[in-house]
């Protein structure tokens, strides 16, 4: 009896401090395929104990409640903060352009009223902050819940400016800070060797293609300073001190948790706070559905590709679609197609089109040969944790980087969208990296890479998240140049000091001299 109590007593003692350690935990999140990101890691957290809290807008587009993982906030809003329609035309748009079928009129016109719904994009999703901070009995029901920190994308500012004012820890679960990639506001960024996303430039540039880093560097810093002063600075002024700076405030989070590793990414200087994780949400695939599985099974020894592209692109070009299921057709493979709309004319019997495909689960597969994709971050990262080749054509954002990253690394090809139709140049591509062994090899060596860790991607996420709350942040990680004016961070005070000193000196040395003559020559002449 006493045998069974002692054991009893330290299995408690074991397991209290366990429940202990789980925390609250606020959420902020974006919407589009940054919800999926932060989605994955509100799971994990929840398995791991602790309470986890979205405060999110009334009308939303992807994020959905789910109250086995977390509870929700819902912030009363009168529209929803990112218009969903109006990415999808703009996607549609940039088809045409990429076929060649825009007008230059046409794309000046788009080009206009996208500068114009930028700023209403950034006012809207920016009305989040005052609709949570003026509702008292919201803000009292949070106080009450004493959160342990913040966690949000920083795609947007207002993450962090409702972590300031709540006076919380801020975990970042990152990649893009506004509209640039996240590494600029807070390490070192050598524009000699690091591209700026969207330049379609790798780590090696010739001397104009550094000239065009630093001209997309300066455009960029540009917008970013303009939705700083005009949307975001207002706000920290009105509910944070007329002394609060915005940029200051959105670079002070106690860990960066980075959507990149460097196998996928270029090396690059970087900073004690930020955290990789790149392709912390591969998982090992799972049993697909009885009916895709027969389909994948009968593709016998040829395999099997799968096409998906953004969930932004409602339908393809009729034209284009039929140029695309033309060229499956002509493959002995077996196709799966993640596609929306009328049915390709062209279509062939190997090719299975689907709404929704279990993409992680395909990826994963042993039989998928090779992956048909617009280059978006996770799929990219998907292909590239199990070692599949990829085909790709991006239309927007990050989506050529993404897939040049491969293709500089032998496991990518990239093609137009105009290569479709032009001369079988989509089958001639799919035809090389099926049959052309290296894109495999490689594709599968940077598997090995990404997997040689010393923790899953994902569990180093939950360790850093969980570091923060039991040390109630990480001051002692963040560094001193994210105080500092640029002036002073890139030493242009020390450096004109230093050349005024310089120059002061010369000039005394010189006036020195000339006296020293003077005084030499009238002793001459008096001798004389």
């Amino acid at each position: 009896m006493k045998t069974v109590c002692c054991c009893t007593v330290l299995l408690l003692l074991v397991l209290i401090p366990t429940c202990c350690h789980g925390g609250n935990i606020l959420v902020f999140p974006t919407e589009g395929s940054h919800w999926i990101n932060m989605e994955i890691l509100l799971k994990a957290l929840h398995s791991r104990g602790h309470n986890v809290t979205i405060a999110r807008a009334s009308k939303t587009w992807y994020i959905k409640d789910n109250p086995l993982y977390y509870k929700t906030f819902i912030v009363p809003v009168e529209q929803s903060l990112v218009d969903g329609d109006f990415l999808k035309k703009m996607f549609s748009v940039f088809i045409k352009l990429e076929q060649g079928t825009l007008t230059l009129t046409s794309f000046f016109q788009m080009a206009i009223g996208l500068l114009d719904k930028k700023l209403n994009i950034y006012n809207s999703v920016s009305s989040f902050v005052p609709a949570l901070l003026d509702n008292v009995e919201l803000m009292r029901k949070l106080n009450e819940t004493k959160f342990d920190l913040v966690l949000t994308d920083p795609c947007w500012g207002n993450g962090a400016i409702l972590a300031k004012y709540m006076n919380l820890p801020l975990v970042y679960n990152v990649r893009w800070l506004m509209p640039e990639e996240a590494h600029f506001a807070i390490a070192p960024s050598p524009l000699s060797y690091i591209p700026m996303t969207g330049s379609g430039l790798t780590d090696k540039m010739t001397f104009f293609q550094r000239v065009k880093n630093i001209i997309l560097y300066l455009m960029t810093a540009i917008q970013s300073t303009f939705a700083s002063k005009f949307v975001y600075q207002p706000l920290c002024e009105k509910y944070l001190g007329p002394d609060c700076d915005f940029n200051q405030i959105q670079n002070d989070a106690d860990i960066w948790l980075m959507r990149t590793d460097f196998v996928f990414d270029y090396p690059r200087p970087t900073m004690p706070n930020v955290v990789y994780m790149g392709g912390f949400h591969c998982k090992p695939p799972e049993p697909l559905p009885d009916d895709m599985e027969e389909f994948v099974q009968s593709s016998g020894e040829h395999g099997v590709i799968i096409m998906s592209i953004s969930t932004f692109v409602n339908e393809l070009p009729e034209d284009l679609a039929d140029g695309i299921a033309a060229a499956f057709a002509k493959l002995p493979q077996k196709v799966i197609w993640s596609f929306r709309g009328p049915k390709p004319s062209t279509l062939g019997n190997n090719t299975l089109l689907t709404e929704w495909m279990p993409q992680k689960d395909l990826v994963g597969h042993p039989k998928v040969k090779l992956f048909v994709s617009q280059g978006g971050t996770n799929g990219v990262q998907e292909a590239l944790c199990h070692g599949v080749p990829v085909v790709g054509f991006p239309l927007v954002y990050d989506q050529y980087d993404n897939l040049l990253r491969l293709q500089e690394k032998g496991g990518a090809k990239i093609l137009t969208l105009r290569a479709v139709d032009t001369d079988d140049g989509f089958l001639k591509a799919m035809q090389e990296v099926l049959n052309e062994p290296s894109y495999r090899q490689n594709m599968q060596r940077l598997s090995r890479l990404h997997r040689d860790q010393p923790m899953k991607p994902i569990d180093t996420a939950l360790f850093w998240i969980e570091y923060v709350i039991r040390h109630k942040g990480a001051a002692h990680l963040k560094a001193q140049s994210n105080r500092m004016p640029w002036y002073v961070y890139h030493s242009v005070d020390v450096v004109l000091f230093l050349t005024g000193a310089v120059m002061l000196t010369l000039l005394a040395t010189v006036m020195f001299i000339r006296c020293l003559w003077k005084s030499v020559c009238r002793r001459k002449v008096k001798l004389e």
